[in-house]
């Protein structure tokens, strides 16, 4: 029985939420930061990108799915009743398909974090959404469309923005044993994409993959498959579908990466620190917490 069906389970003292946009591997290592932090913590789905490297994340809890991350784990919540449930009586971190307008009927956040790597559009104003809005990576301005940005270009990763803009996308992924662009291969066109092969599995250049609406896809070179997107999606064009880890026995698939451990510790950084300040702002003579 889940914890938040248990008839006798008593609701937790009500703490601070955070809404996460995203369910990939930055949005869960939030998760799990803000989580060790004492917040309440919500995942929020959204389909583009489709995520690859699910088993540095979440993602797979929204098909039922047991996850668990750095001994964190997370719950589906399906609809407004089981997301208000879990957030009550349950310690894990939900994960969910409803939309943001509908979580911020239920309750407002006291942070939004829009994690969900959309580097190439155009991004909303989060701000007056929640308490504080935190905008991750390209398109993001503090005081135009968030409070607070994150840098998550690898080279800068964790780099909080106080002021002005984050860094605009230049399509230069950081390397892993040496290789860049080479280790990921992109939808050349829309389509259902059906595989067969378990990330964490070792494939060999021009293995098969998979099949994106009906066209074999393969492996692009030697080595470990870090990240794939899960059997039966729909594929819009030009979005990564599979990477290889071409490490051998170094590789790694499961877990925090060092690159989302860099940014999840910068994001509740940057949330304890700019809640205290507005709270030293409101009240004179406090400190504000280093």
């Amino acid at each position: 029985m889940r914890a938040s069906e248990d008839p006798g389970a008593q609701p937790r003292r009500k703490r601070p939420l955070a809404v996460i946009l995203g369910t990939n591997e930055i949005a869960s290592a939030i998760a799990v930061h803000m989580h060790r932090i004492g917040w309440a913590v919500v995942l929020s789905h959204d389909s583009f990108p489709p995520v690859i490297r699910r088993q540095m994340a979440f993602h797979d809890s929204l098909y039922g799915e047991r996850v668990t991350l750095d001994g964190v784990t997370s719950e589906r919540a399906e609809t407004a009743l089981e997301l208000l449930a879990t957030l009550d009586y349950s310690t894990h971190i939900a994960v969910t398909p409803l939309q943001f307008h509908d979580l911020v009927a239920l309750r407002a956040p006291d942070a939004l974090v829009d994690a969900r790597m959309q580097k190439y559009r155009a991004t909303p104003d989060l701000r007056h959404l929640a308490g504080l809005a935190v905008g991750l990576g390209p398109n993001f301005a503090v005081d135009r469309n968030c409070d607070i940005a994150i840098e998550t270009k690898p080279s800068e990763a964790g780099r909080i923005v106080h002021s002005g803009a984050t860094e605009a996308a230049d399509r230069i992924p950081g390397l892993l044993g040496g290789v860049g662009e080479e280790r990921f291969v992109y939808s050349s066109r829309p389509g259902l994409w059906h595989t067969a092969i378990d990330i964490g599995q070792r494939v060999f250049k021009d293995f098969v993959v998979g099949h994106l609406g009906g066209e074999p896809i393969t492996a692009p070179l030697d080595g470990v498959l870090r990240g794939v997107v899960r059997d039966g999606a729909q594929i819009p064009c030009g979005v990564k579908v599979l990477e290889i880890d071409p490490r051998g026995r170094s590789a790694r698939w499961t877990g925090i990466d060092e690159r989302s451990g860099l940014i999840a510790s910068a994001v509740s950084r940057a949330i304890r620190v700019k809640l205290a300040e507005r709270a030293a702002a409101l009240s004179p003579g406090s400190f504000v917490a280093q």
